[in-house]
């Protein structure tokens, strides 16, 4: 706790404010768990920083294996918090759907750990390859190597669909590769063998072997749904609790305000770094909560409107 105090965190504030306008209700409980888990950690840290990171001097020559348990999880500072969380919150609310609720816990699980074996492994062929012990020091913590996974997934299940980087819109089974040499173009520091390692583990769940030794390893438990077979997310959103159900169904668009995640995600920095206000949006003058835009619920007269324009230009 003593690297918390002294100062104001910005970057949990506007997380907690973004979480507050999305609205409880319409986090599904594992993505809740996971913003939960982190913002806790961050606040209450297990230990230290430089205790809890993976490298390959800590993870192979030490064996402090449970810093790949740890590290996923710790948060260099408030603003790296809220990004990955940010990230988080839109991916979880599209995957965390169409996968059902435990499997996407079990993924989460799997993920955590297995990106942190892959990125050791990485940073290990580095060093040998190119002769360079600085390698094996490298030690890296945070979301964001779950988080590339996660967006290979949000791919696969989602073909077609196009991502804007940096002004480029790419086909999205491209735009993790090109996020992957912008991150780390515009901000050196970051990791690039840890989103690597995000990847190439989001990979091996698609196009791998990864799916069919998790279902192995899940096999005969009932309660773990064909993950190979979702529901279709953009056909009815009614809620992800039992027992509660919104007037209508929702749809994608409703979700987004029509936006890409990268746009979306874009549309959230712009706004923290040139808002400076928290007080409530209007919908008359444009002015938007961070983030998502939720637009007014529109009349069912209005719909079939729109609906009849539609096929009139056909």
């Amino acid at each position: 706790m003593q690297r918390r105090q002294g100062r104001v965190n910005a970057g949990l504030l506007l997380l907690l404010y973004q979480i507050s306008q999305v609205g409880l209700q319409n986090i599904p409980p594992v993505t809740l768990g996971v913003l939960a888990l982190n913002v806790f950690l961050f606040v209450n840290p297990v230990r230290p920083l430089t205790e809890v990171c993976i490298s390959v001097n800590e993870a192979i020559y030490k064996k402090n294996w449970q810093r790949l348990l740890l590290s996923p999880f710790h948060h260099a500072d408030d603003w790296h918090l809220y990004y990955n969380m940010i990230s988080m919150l839109w991916k979880g609310i599209m995957l965390e759907k169409k996968l059902k609720s435990l499997w996407f816990a079990y993924i989460i699980a799997v993920f955590s750990v297995l990106i942190g074996v892959v990125y050791v492994g990485l940073e290990f062929l580095l060093v040998k390859i190119l002769d360079d012990p600085s390698y094996e020091m490298s030690c890296g913590v945070g979301f964001s190597g779950v988080l590339f996974a996660l967006k290979v997934l949000n791919n696969h299940y989602n073909p077609g669909r196009v991502s804007t980087v940096l002004g480029l819109r790419l086909s999205s089974k491209y735009a993790c590769w090109a996020e992957l040499v912008a991150i780390h173009l515009i901000a050196p520091g970051t990791s690039f063998a840890g989103h690597l390692a995000g990847i190439l583990v989001g990979l091996m769940y698609t196009k791998g072997p990864l799916k069919k030794i998790m279902k192995a390893c899940a096999g005969g438990i009932s309660f773990f749904t064909d993950p190979g077979r979702p529901r279709d997310y953009y056909a009815d959103y009614y809620g992800y609790y039992p027992g509660y159900q919104y007037r209508t169904p929702r749809n994608y668009y409703d979700y987004t305000g029509g936006l890409t995640e990268e746009e979306q995600l874009e549309r959230a920095v712009l706004n923290s770094l040139n808002e400076r206000d928290f007080g409530g949006a209007t919908y008359n003058n444009e002015r938007r909560p961070y983030g998502f835009w939720f637009p007014p619920e529109r009349s069912g007269e209005e719909m079939r409107r729109q609906r009849l324009r539609r096929f009139e230009r056909r």
